[in-house]
C-alpha cells in the first residue's frame, strides 16, 4: 500500500466523533495540525497545507462533546478512504455510549489498516481495544481508567504511567492534554523538531513533553495532598532540587520525626520521601536540558545530582537515553549567542563543586537565571526549516 508519506499532495488526517465526546480530546490534535499548516503557509504563502482534516461521525451530521458545543462532521462511516496519513479516535467521560455503536466500531476497525499512524486520545484507547487493534500491545490511557482497561482487555499490556507511547504504528495518549503533546510529536515526525517546537511556544505548552514523562507531574502530586503545609513543602522542593533533601532535613521544616513524616509522606502522596526527590530532581534536569545549553556538570549540579556521572546514570535507568541525547531530541532552538551560561555563572557553579562532585547546597539558588530564546527571526528560521523536511 502507497501511503501518505510517499504522496506529494496534503497528507489525510481522519478524527473521529461521537456524542459526548470530549471537545479538547479532538480540538487539541486538530488545532496542532491546523497550526503546522500555518507555521508552514506563513513561510511560503499560497503553498498546499501539509494536513487536510475530516471529521468523521456516525451519520455524517453535526453531534454534541460532552460540554454541549456541536461538532460539525464533514463524513460519515460509509466513507471509504483508499488511504489515511493518520487515524485519531478522541475519548469521552463516558466512553461506554460509543463503545456500544457497532458501527463505529467496525468502521475503525475497517479503516485502521490503511493508516500509517493510528492515534487515541485519552478513553479513544477503549474503542482501540474494541475494535482488536491493541491485542498483544503496549498502551496507555487516562490513569483513571487503566485499572478497567487492564480488566475488559487482558491481552493489552496496559502502562498507566507515560503521557503517551507508540507501539508499531498505534500511539496512545493520556488524559485530554497528553494527545496535543502526542499530536506535536507527530508533527515533529513529519516536520522536525523546530516546527513542533515552535507551535508549542504559539500555544504557550511546556516545549514539548516527552512520551515517557509521568502523567502525574510533580505540580499535580503537589495538588493532591489536602494539607497545606505538606503542598508548601512539594513547591519548595520542586524549587530547590540543589537543596539537602534528605528525609531528616524535610520532616525538621515541618517540626515532624523523620518516621512520622516518611509516614504521613507516603499515606499522602503514595511514594516515599526519597523517590518524590529523586523524580523532582530528574524533571528539573529534562526541564534544564530542555531550556537551557549548560553544561551537563552544571545541569547536573543546579538538579541536585552533585556530578556529570549521577546524571547520566538517573537518565539511562529511567529514560534510557543519556542527558546528551535527551538534550539532542528535545532542546528548544536557539539564536545565537543566547541560552548558555556565560562565564562568570560557570565558574560560580564549578567553584561550588567540592571534590567529590557533591553539591554544596543552596549556593546557586538565586545566582544563576536562566535565559529564554529571543529574537523576531526565529518563526522565519524555524518554518524555513519546516518547508526544507515538507519538501524532502
Amino acid at each position: 500500500m502507497t501511503h501518505p508519506a510517499n504522496l506529494k499532495g496534503p497528507r489525510l488526517v481522519a478524527l473521529v466523533v461521537y456524542p459526548g465526546v470530549q471537545m479538547l480530546d479532538m480540538i487539541g490534535p486538530f488545532e496542532i495540525f491546523s497550526a503546522a499548516n500555518e507555521l508552514l503557509r506563513h513561510a511560503n504563502p499560497g503553498r498546499n497545507p501539509f494536513y487536510a482534516t475530516e471529521i468523521v461521525s456516525r451519520s455524517g451530521k453535526p453531534v454534541a462533546a460532552s460540554n454541549g458545543l456541536g461538532i460539525e462532521a464533514g463524513r460519515s462511516v460509509r466513507w471509504n478512504p483508499s488511504v489515511l496519513d493518520t487515524l485519531v479516535v478522541p475519548g469521552a467521560l463516558e466512553v461506554e455510549r460509543a463503545l456500544a455503536d457497532d458501527r463505529l466500531i467496525q468502521w475503525v476497525r475497517k479503516t485502521a489498516p490503511k493508516a500509517r499512524r493510528i492515534v487515541s486520545v485519552c478513553s479513544g484507547t477503549f474503542l482501540l481495544a474494541a475494535a482488536g487493534l491493541l491485542e498483544g500491545r503496549r498502551a496507555t490511557t487516562h490513569w483513571a481508567g487503566c485499572e478497567q482497561l487492564k480488566k475488559l482487555y487482558p491481552g493489552i499490556e496496559v502502562d498507566p504511567d507515560p503521557i503517551f507511547l507508540r507501539d508499531g504504528q498505534i500511539y496512545t495518549s493520556a488524559g485530554v492534554t497528553a494527545g496535543m503533546d502526542l499530536a506535536l510529536a507527530l508533527v515533529e515526525e513529519d516536520l522536525g523538531r523546530d516546527v513542533a517546537l515552535e507551535i508549542a511556544r504559539w500555544f504557550v505548552m511546556y516545549l514539548k513533553r516527552p512520551g515517557g514523562q509521568s502523567q502525574f507531574s510533580i505540580p499535580l502530586k503537589a495538588q493532591v495532598s489536602g494539607m497545606p503545609a505538606l503542598q508548601k513543602l512539594l513547591k519548595w522542593i520542586s524549587e530547590n532540587p540543589s537543596s539537602n533533601l534528605e528525609v531528616e532535613v524535610l520532616a525538621a521544616r515541618l517540626n515532624m520525626s523523620p518516621r512520622h513524616f516518611a509516614r504521613v509522606f507516603h499515606k499522602e502522596i503514595g511514594v516515599t520521601p526519597a523517590a518524590h526527590v529523586a523524580e523532582s530532581r530528574l524533571e528539573s534536569a529534562r526541564r534544564e536540558l530542555e531550556e537551557s545549553r549548560d553544561e551537563l556538570k552544571i545541569v547536573a549540579m543546579r538538579s541536585g545530582f552533585g556530578s556529570e556521572e549521577s546524571l547520566r546514570r538517573v537518565f539511562q535507568k529511567r529514560l534510557g537515553v543519556t542527558p546528551g541525547e535527551y538534550r539532542k531530541r528535545f532542546q528548544r532552538p536557539f539564536p545565537e549567542g543566547v541560552g548558555k551560561a556565560n562565564g562568570a555563572e560557570t565558574r560560580l557553579v564549578k567553584a561550588s563543586l567540592s571534590k567529590n562532585g557533591a553539591v554544596r547546597n543552596g549556593i546557586l539558588q538565586s545566582e544563576v537565571v536562566k535565559k529564554e530564546a529571543v529574537g523576531n527571526e526565529v518563526v522565519k528560521q524555524v518554518a524555513a526549516k519546516g518547508r526544507k523536511n515538507a519538501n524532502r
